[in-house]
């Protein structure tokens, strides 16, 4: 059977939700603020912080082994529902998750070492109406465009997969940060 497109581009879609909601869940339990450690361990770049404080291992602890758990399960269960999946290996389907979730927050970063450099502070929008348009497009597409690279790095994309991801994933980015902002997590729903 032919791999479907939408039905790849949903496995790791579904598993990122689930893995995002593994996430909220966790970011909203007292014992995740241990791990608020910031990632650039308060360095800074030309006078400015490199990511700021929000982008801490408190992120990382539960969303990559999260997904890779989804990955594996829902990868597990795609076959048997008639869903034309790549066909892994119950460890070559956590794999993709675990690498692909990696991915997913690593594509976080370069966003927000630009905005540290051109002065936005952690969790703001940018002061100017054309800079909060832009930040709003990448803060939605960096985590999916990070998420098929790593992706990419276990297995074949087809550009209709990534297509169908650039698709559905900004908005459900959206939703997970509006919950996190809802949760308290997040200073803003955007």
């Amino acid at each position: 059977m032919a791999l479907s497109p939408l039905a790849c581009a949903g496995l790791l879609v579904g598993s990122f939700v689930l893995g995002g909601a593994c996430q909220s869940a966790w970011f909203a339990h007292p014992l995740s603020k241990r791990f608020t450690r910031p990632l650039d361990g308060g360095c800074t770049f030309r006078g400015r912080r490199i990511f700021g404080d929000n982008k801490t291992t408190r992120g990382f602890v539960v969303i990559v082994p999260a997904t890779a758990l989804a990955m594996a399960g829902l990868g597990t269960a795609a076959p048997r529902l008639g869903l034309a999946v790549w066909p892994l290996s119950l460890s070559g389907l956590f794999l993709l998750g675990a690498v692909s979730a990696l991915g997913l927050m690593l594509g976080e970063l370069p966003n927000s070492f630009v905005k540290r450099q051109l002065d936005v502070e952690p969790g703001a929008p940018p002061k100017h109406r054309v800079g909060r348009v832009i930040s709003a497009v990448a803060d939605r597409l960096d985590s999916v465009v990070g998420a098929l690279v790593g992706a990419s790095l276990v297995v074949e994309l087809s550009w209709r997969t990534a297509f169908y991801c650039l698709l559905i994933g900004p908005p459900i980015h959206g939703l997970f940060s509006a919950l996190l902002w809802v949760l308290g997590v997040k200073k803003r729903a955007g």
